[in-house]
């Protein structure tokens, strides 16, 4: 049984991103939440909540009960990966009277997770 949970738009760029996905990725939801909780990223609030979430949507949509820290226990991060999302473009002034462009990025980041057992 597979859950998804997607968090659109992140203001910051997939690159930053991936260095934090990689470390939780195949990792048990319950060891994933401790690294994230105490990693010194800012990537890591964003990934956490998504990660959070997609447990939450394995319990709703397998009706698998109300004790979430059980559930997390045997759920394990299948996939972990960001994506890039619509990049914000600014102008910054420059010498002589030009224009520098300045790209915020965003990204997608999308997490599944697994029980071990198929449907």
């Amino acid at each position: 049984m597979r859950a998804v949970a997607r968090a659109r738009h992140i203001r910051q760029s997939p690159y930053k991103v991936r260095v934090v996905l990689d470390l939780v990725r195949g990792m048990s939801a319950s060891e994933a939440e401790t690294v994230l909780r105490y990693s010194n990223r800012r990537a890591a609030g964003p990934i956490l909540a998504c990660l959070r979430s997609a447990v939450a949507n394995m319990n709703s949509k397998f009706e698998l009960g109300e004790d979430l820290d059980h559930l997390a226990g045997g759920v394990t991060v299948v996939e972990a990966y960001a994506d890039e999302g619509t990049t914000i473009k600014r102008f910054r002034p420059r010498a002589r009277g030009r224009a520098t462009r300045i790209r915020k990025r965003t990204c997608h980041i999308t997490i599944v997770v697994s029980d071990g057992r198929e449907e």
